[in-house]
This record gives C-alpha cells, structure tokens and sequence, in this order.
C-alpha cells in the first residue's frame, strides 16, 4: 500500500545532522491536500484516492472542474492526481491531508517535470563527445553517422538526434525525509528533486524500499 502527497519545491538548502554532517536537502512545501474523489475496486476497478491542492480562481475554471470538486465544498485545484493503491486510512471526500502523513526517516519517490532546456544538440542532449577541432575534421559537433549504405538504407527509430530537452516526467526514488516541520508545512528531503523552483511535486511511499 502506499502514502502520497502533493506539494511544491521550494529549493535546495544544507543541514547539519545529528553526527554534524553537512546534508544537502531539498525543500518541499505541502500545504493541506483535499480529498477530491475516493476510487474503489467495487466501483472503478482499483482503488486511488485523488488529491488536490492549490486553489484557482473560478474564472479559469470551466463547469466541469467546479461541480467536480463541488461535492469536496472546496475551490477548483491547480494541481490533482490520483494515489494508486492509497493507505491513508478511512478517507472521505473533503478531508485535509497534511504533512504528518509522513514522519522523518521515512523513504519516498518524488515525481516532477524536469526543467525545460528548448532545442539543445547531440552533445548536451545525449551526454555524446565532439569529434577533432584541427588536422582537416569537419566534424566537431555534428550527429554521426545516420545509417548503414546499404542495409537498412533508413534511419533506425529511436536515433539519437538534436530535439527538444527537458520538460520529462522523472521519478527519484528512495529519497529520505530528513526533517517534517508542521508549523510551516514543509518537508526537508535529502538530496535534489526533479524540477524548477515552485513547480508541483508528488510524493509517495517508495516502491523499491528496503523492508
């Protein structure tokens, strides 16, 4: 089963643990999450439950998102997703979730969208290395070689080229929480998180943690 929740980057900060350790950390803010729809196998065929958080004025919020959250008595929310297989206890629609869903120690995957790097070539795009700047090479930065003359006389699907960077779904798994502060609602996780500052996160219980 798993914990999730929604929040935002704030940025990177430095600790100190308790053996005086400098610890890189991440700060997340998760303001109160509300229970927008409660999905179960009877009904839907699995069970979730969908969060929202962040609220968005009515004028940018079309009919179907107001009644949607309508039945949460809550505002339309920049920000849902689903939690799959969700182990937050008895929910309704309506209820606040917060920060003290998790404690410090525990281990959990971060889900973001990657900073957008527009249209950027192989060698920034593909970590691939330049070829001889002197000696008559005309090939520095270029892409190399496309193809085989003969067989497949084509460029092979999932060639890597030049194109556009960034903006991915990625997933860090097994980050630990270093610190929860409720008063301020933050999480302090340790090491980076996928995307820019103020960007929306997810954050769930890990998956491949150790038991």
């Amino acid at each position: 089963m798993t914990k999730g929740i929604l929040g935002k980057k704030i940025g990177m900060t430095q600790i100190f643990d308790e053996s005086g350790l400098l610890v890189p950390v991440t700060v997340l803010e998760v303001q109160p999450n509300t229970v927008l729809q409660v999905k179960t196998i009877e009904s839907d065929g699995y069970n979730s439950v969908q969060l929202g958080v962040d609220d968005k004025r009515a004028v940018l919020s079309n009919q179907a998102e107001q009644g949607h959250v309508k039945k949460a008595d809550t505002a339309p929310k920049r920000f849902v997703k689903e939690i799959r297989d969700a182990e937050l206890g008895e929910v309704e629609v309506g209820t606040e979730l917060t920060v003290e869903l998790f404690e410090a120690g525990d281990t959990v995957d971060v889900t973001g969208t990657s900073k957008g790097k527009g249209y950027q070539g192989n060698i920034k795009r593909h970590n691939q290395s330049r070829g001889p700047e002197t000696h008559g090479s005309r090939y520095h930065r270029r892409v190399g070689a496309m193809s085989a003359a003969a067989t497949p006389g084509r460029v092979r699907k999932g060639k890597k080229l030049p194109g556009q960077m960034g903006g991915d779904k990625i997933t860090i798994q097994n980050l630990e929480i270093v610190q929860v502060d409720t008063e301020k609602n933050v999480l302090l996780v340790k090491g980076n998180v996928p995307g820019a500052k103020k960007s929306f996160v997810e954050i769930k219980s890990a998956v491949k943690a150790d038991n």
